[in-house]
């Protein structure tokens, strides 16, 4: 006995025999469907027999003595070709949308930083030339936003070499790298010798506000250099929050170029002076061995083009 619950796999149907179907059916004619298609009309009968004949072999149409008209099957069939032809021309228009970068989407990281600046004049640049594109953002620390571009969960992520992070696994373009500065109230006595730039050991005393309880990444790493371990009084995450404990007299914190864009009138930035350390460089990485989209690629464009725009020198102070 036939197996009730057994499927069937689908015929094999070729889709232009499904087009040549829609056109005699549009028509009623196997010659003005053939005209139509710029085909003969011995062409289009014998697309209709393959079709027929991969169905079953019943007739499709009713030959008449002039034109043809849909047998019982070829109505039941109509609205199945034209949902798997529909399909198809959606998916292309789809595919040429993601090649022109018209359509489809974008799902990017970037650590916390980089969202001061650089990121916000990439997206928008990459909005108004591609606004159909649908964008996702999330923020996180650079071995995070590694993670979730492993794990596919991101297209692309802007991250910095910070603490270490393993990158080998990943495609990188090279942004930017990042000159450090030290933030201090503006009635610092380092603001007043108009030295230039610093060395982190004259402030081996100071307080530290930092995004963690422990120093770490940047800061651990210049101020071992320098000889010191930095004292950490105050946990903040968030710069503009940083820069009030700094206006207060509450310590000093160390700033990358990518967060020197906007400060306030009573906080001064002075520069690093940080002999033989190795520059902070940021990049856009995508995962190895992965294709990537258009998308991918013009925003990538979009963020080498806000990168250029970052200062690598002085920016500007109180």
């Amino acid at each position: 006995m036939p197996n009730p619950h057994r499927t069937d796999p689908p015929p094999d149907l070729a889709t232009v025999w499904l087009r040549v179907f829609l056109e005699v059916a549009r028509h009623e004619s196997f010659t003005v469907a053939a005209r139509a298609l710029g085909w003969t009309q011995s062409a289009v009968s014998r697309q209709i027999s393959s079709l027929e004949g991969a169905l079953g072999g019943a007739p499709l149409f009713d030959r008449l003595p002039r034109g043809v008209r849909l047998t019982e099957a070829g109505r039941v069939l109509v609205p199945y070709a034209e949902t798997v032809t529909g399909a198809l021309h959606g998916a292309v228009r789809e595919l040429a949308a993601l090649r022109e970068v018209a359509g489809g989407r974008l799902r990017f990281g970037a650590f916390p930083t980089a969202d001061a600046a650089l990121v916000p004049h990439a997206l928008g640049a990459f909005r108004s030339r591609h606004p159909r594109v649908r964008v996702s953002r999330e923020e996180g620390l650079t071995p995070l936003l590694l993670d979730r571009l492993t794990d596919g969960r991101l297209d692309l992520a802007v991250v910095s070499t910070t603490g270490g992070a393993p990158l080998s696994a990943y495609e990188l373009r090279h942004l930017l790298d990042e000159s450090l500065y030290v933030a201090v109230p503006s009635g610092h006595p380092l603001v007043g010798e108009g030295v230039g730039p610093v060395r982190l050991g004259r402030l081996a005393d100071a307080d530290w506000i930092s995004g963690s309880p422990r120093p770490e990444g940047t800061l651990l790493d210049a101020a071992l250099r320098q000889g010191f371990r930095p004292r950490i009084a105050h946990v903040v995450g968030e710069w503009t929050a940083k820069q009030g404990y700094v206006a207060a007299g509450l310590g000093v914190a160390l700033v990358p170029a990518l967060a020197a864009q906007s400060v306030r009138p009573d906080v001064v930035l002075l520069p690093v002076l940080d002999e033989g350390a190795p520059a902070r460089a940021v990049y856009a990485a995508t995962p190895r061995g992965r294709s990537t989209s258009p998308a991918v690629a013009a925003f990538v464009e979009a963020l080498r083009e806000a990168a250029g725009r970052i200062p690598r020198t002085s920016p500007p102070m109180a």
